[in-house]
């Protein structure tokens, strides 16, 4: 072989470094806002874990009143947080987000800013701190450690007042106080979480004295992030209040974000929910969204509660609506009274960690061939086999003048699939505003349409990642089209995989006869159920029409069957009280208002055109009932007319009133599900349900149902 001169070498050299640098020189440069690097660690942590655990968990509430809820209330009986992590860690999750302090201003350490918190507690003899124990179990298995500090405290009395000059004690001296020493006791914080909820309309110190105050300016969020910046350089922040901070709420508690998902938002002024929901095409701020929800209905422990625990479809599916639109997944367990993550959370939570390693198994992209139909500058540097190479910081580009391109995967052979995951390099801002995704099936291309979009395609924005779930088809190539974008796409990631079928559990209701129904989640599946109280099985009786009952209480438990593969769901379990076959709404002459009472929770009655607040609703139970609480579900639907404030009044005449129990609907503007309130034993045949508040503040009242407990 002819050895080559040392100007020959240097030359070669030396042209290297030109192509090299007319690459870099050619790269695509960032188009609006870009993400901050702790934006991106934070995304790419994807899935982590919210504790809930207060005063809340020992007086069953989801909303603390403070000084009423004594301190010698909190005393777990076999409370470990090395437990906590180690579910969060088996469940493939990267961190914990601990609700150190929530409204009732109880702090689960030993703060020195209130005598109401741990120290004053029976747990551990008042030595205890549960945010230091779960330090150092995040820091044994691995996980990051966020802090949740509600800035509405309905114990401290200094809450809400404003002195001569304009300044918070309760901000300057407490509410930042108790930040720093999170902050700064505990090693490493990921995320701060400042809950935007109600935030001084509402009680402390156990008396019923309102202090309204102004959100936005109350809490001096611009001394306030800056002190978090300063002692904590690489912690996000979480606010839907007050000047823009890193992350945004999307707009429900719910577990979903919108199938358009901008990471974008404007540097000032409101944000209405629907920009939440979806972002903002044009903003001028990176704020992307994190997708809050609970394992079960509420966010603190509720014995009740212990049945109705997300089940693995329901997992999966919220999985799909966050990470797989361009949003964070934030689970949240509610620690139970001993304080521990209940073997029911466990068991769900593990089996959609498996369920997950499962789908994201395979990926069918990793040896096909990848054809683009336009390179930036015919470049390798930003070539189709960027997409598939496992490397976050390569990307195929086009070159800047094409704004509609495809990429085509060839499998060579046909290959069953029903996922495609697809991520753009958001360190050059996000682009894409629109896709089409089709299969090459018998010779010819098909449309793919995301089977989690109730409208259209499902195919609009990426962003970090987007998870399209198609159903299953057999196809030798894929076509991924950029059809509208702001400036040229930057692909950085493709992955297409066959996720296994999970068999979705039926829904069960009781119409207003006392009749069960029984809807199966697909058309092909049987479904097998029992009224004993055992779990069903295929040999159970099979559901084969509406189920008569004698009206008394029932419970009663459901399985979808596939015979083909000998597959069954997961168990959909409901406790129905007695029918509701003789009831009558009396007060009105509206036949809609059997909606507020026909077992239905999809239909709803709507009160309140012609009435002020308050507003009743009057049910004659046909006959005297022992009562010991009720049951209020606001509206599904739009509008809402959910109110916040009740009183329930019992009557044996419908003449002579008892008012038997009052109060709030804690959170239900943002988690709008059961409600659930016990009382006293009363007995009574007429009930009065007195609506005095709603969320928007007007005079509508919403009911998809309204419900009894007996003895």
């Amino acid at each position: 072989m002819k050895k080559l001169s040392m100007k020959t070498t240097l030359l070669a050299i030396i042209i290297l470094v030109i192509n090299a640098c007319k690459a870099q020189e050619n790269a695509p440069t960032p188009y609006g806002p870009v993400p901050t690097e702790n934006q991106i660690r934070w995304q790419e942590m994807e899935f982590y874990a919210f504790i809930h655990f207060s005063t809340n968990t020992f007086t069953n509430q989801e909303w603390g009143y403070g000084a009423a809820d004594d301190a010698q209330l909190f005393n777990p009986s076999n409370l470990d947080c090395d437990q906590w992590a180690r579910v969060c860690k088996e469940a493939g999750m990267k961190g914990i987000i601990l609700t150190a302090k929530h409204h009732s201003g109880f702090c689960l350490w030993p703060t020195e800013t209130t005598d109401y918190s741990v120290k004053n507690s029976p747990w551990m003899d008042g030595k205890g701190d549960i945010v230091g124990d779960l330090a150092k179990a995040c820091k044994k298995y691995g996980l990051k450690l966020g802090i949740y500090i509600s800035p509405w405290d309905r114990n401290h009395s200094s809450y809400g007042i404003v002195d001569a000059n304009g300044s918070s004690p309760y901000v300057e001296n407490i509410f930042r106080k108790q930040i720093e020493e999170c902050l700064t006791k505990y090693g490493e914080i990921f995320e701060i979480w400042f809950d935007g909820a109600n935030g001084g309309d509402g009680y402390y110190g156990g008396a019923k004295t309102v202090r309204r105050i102004d959100r936005k300016t109350y809490y001096d969020w611009p001394n306030t992030y800056k002190m978090i910046r300063s002692l904590q350089p690489n912690c996000v922040i979480w606010n839907d209040k007050g000047d823009r901070a890193d992350l945004r709420w999307v707009g429900t508690e719910s577990g979903y974000v919108g199938e358009t998902n901008w990471s974008l938002l404007y540097k000032t002024g409101d944000v209405p929910k629907k920009m939440l929901r979806y972002g903002v095409e044009d903003g001028d701020a990176w704020v992307p969204g994190e997708v809050n929800t609970s394992i079960r209905p509420g966010w603190f422990y509720h014995e009740s509660e212990d049945s109705r625990v997300k089940n693995l479809p329901k997992l999966m599916e919220t999985y799909y609506k966050s990470i797989g639109r361009n949003g964070t997944f934030l689970l949240n367990f509610p620690i139970d009274k001993r304080g521990l993550i209940h073997e029911n959370d466990e068991k769900e939570v593990l089996a959609f960690a498996k369920a997950i390693k499962e789908t994201f198994a395979t990926d069918l992209a990793k040896n096909a061939k990848i054809i683009a139909s336009n390179v930036r500058d015919n470049n390798k540097k930003f070539g189709a086999i960027n997409v598939t190479d496992g490397n976050k910081d390569t990307y195929w580009s086009t070159d800047d003048s094409v704004k509609t391109a495809s990429l085509i995967i060839d499998f060579d052979k046909p290959k069953t699939m029903n996922r495609f995951l697809v991520q753009e390099n958001i360190r050059l801002g996000q682009r894409i505003k629109s896709f089409t995704l089709e299969a090459f099936v018998n010779g010819e291309w098909k449309q793919l349409k995301d089977q989690l979009v109730a409208n259209g395609n499902g195919t609009t924005t990426i962003g970090y990642k987007r998870i399209i779930s198609f159903s299953t088809i057999h196809a030798s190539k894929l076509r991924f089209t950029v059809t509208e974008t702001k400036a040229c796409p930057v692909i950085s990631n493709i992955e297409v995989y066959n996720a296994p079928q999970i068999l979705v559990p039926p829904v069960i209701m009781r119409e207003k006869s006392g009749n069960l129904i029984i809807t199966p989640s697909d058309k092909e599946s049987e479904i097998y159920y029992t009224l004993d109280e055992t779990m069903p099985t295929p040999t159970s009786k099979k559901y084969l029409g509406p189920i008569a009952t004698d009206g008394k209480k029932v419970t009663i438990k459901a399985i979808a069957y596939e015979a083909s593969s000998k597959k069954n769901s997961s168990v959909a379990e409901e406790k129905f009280d007695i029918a509701k076959k003789n009831w009558v709404v009396i007060n009105t002459t509206d036949p809609k208002a059997t909606d507020a009472i026909d077992g239905n929770v999809n239909t709803t009655w709507y009160q309140g055109n012609n009435s002020k607040m308050p507003i009743d609703i009057v049910v004659d139970l046909g006959k005297i009932e022992e009562l010991i609480g009720f049951r209020y579900l606001p509206s599904q639907s739009y509008p809402p007319g959910i109110f916040t404030h009740y009183q329930f009044y019992t009557s044996n005449d419908n003449k002579n009133w008892e008012l038997v129990d009052e109060g709030e609907f804690s959170n239900i503007k943002n988690n709008p599900l059961w409600q659930t309130k016990i009382f006293p034993l009363e007995s009574a045949r007429y009930i009065k349900l007195r609506a005095e508040k709603n969320t928007l503040s007007n005079d509508s009242v919403g009911y998809a149902e309204i419900d009894i407990i007996t003895k």
